[in-house]
């Protein structure tokens, strides 16, 4: 909270924001593969409780970081420390991760996800009441028998989102999950995230959309050219953007990288 905060407003912020550590951190985070550095001094945290949107150009770095804050990807320098402590094996099992293209497995709907259940350790009583409570938030309960593959593409995007919700992760990662969808489609993805922030689950989502930056998010963070060029809330980043690269991306302008 910021230091110069008067101190009698501090009677309308819940115990609970007061207390609130990041749920994960980074700090100097960069990232070079085949000596080219995609990814500058990643200086930014993630709040329980509240989206954070990462917007930015083509090649900006945004599914590079998605996948770096989720462990897949090693950085060359820096630190992510989730809820204080290191990223590890065990901080991940706490997270999920949902790509741009959902991969199904070659079963049907309601067999995605009890592979998903078990692939969680949950308790074998529970498997079956989980499975049906996953065809609910995923609205495919008259899908369930359906292999998985024939659905639309919004349907196995809600059943991949279904899948990552299976332990109700802390940390939900997601890589433009509702990129080629249609508005009805798109819709009930941000139903389903909506709903799951409600169960204790803070997205993370990486999109090209503006107006679904606007809809879902409290906090915004803009790459461009691998650097975080404008990070905070999201109505004041949306509204009063400060740096050229973001307002040259609102206005549909090409950015300027640093090779050109």
């Amino acid at each position: 909270m910021p230091v110069s905060r008067d101190w009698a407003s501090w009677d309308d912020v819940p115990v609970t924001e007061l207390l609130a550590e990041p749920l994960l951190a980074t700090t100097g985070v960069s990232l070079q593969i085949d000596g080219q550095t995609l990814l500058r001094q990643i200086d930014l945290s993630v709040e329980p409780g509240r989206t954070l949107v990462i917007l930015g150009p083509n090649g900006a770095g945004k599914s590079l970081l998605l996948r770096v804050l989720h462990g897949l990807i090693a950085p060359n320098a820096g630190n992510i420390r989730v809820r204080g402590k290191a990223l590890d094996r065990s901080a991940r099992d706490r997270q999920a991760m949902v790509f741009q293209r959902p991969i199904m497995l070659r079963r049907s709907v309601r067999q995605n996800l009890m592979f998903a259940t078990r692939a969680r350790s949950i308790p074998k009583l529970h498997q079956q009441q989980r499975v049906e409570e996953l065809l609910s938030v995923a609205r495919l309960e008259h899908k369930a028998r359906q292999p998985a593959r024939s659905l639309s593409g919004g349907e196995q995007q809600r059943l991949a989102l279904a899948r990552a919700l299976t332990a109700d992760p802390e940390l939900l990662f997601l890589d433009e999950p509702t990129a080629s969808l249609d508005p009805a489609s798109t819709a009930a993805i941000e139903i389903v995230l909506r709903e799951s922030t409600t169960r204790g689950t803070t997205p993370v989502l990486v999109t090209h959309d503006i107006l679904q930056a606007r809809r879902l998010a409290q906090d915004i963070v803009f790459l461009s050219d691998g650097r975080v060029a404008e990070y905070g809330p999201a109505q004041t980043v949306l509204n009063h953007p400060k740096s050229r690269a973001m307002q040259d991306w609102m206005a549909g302008r090409l950015p300027m990288t640093s090779t050109q």
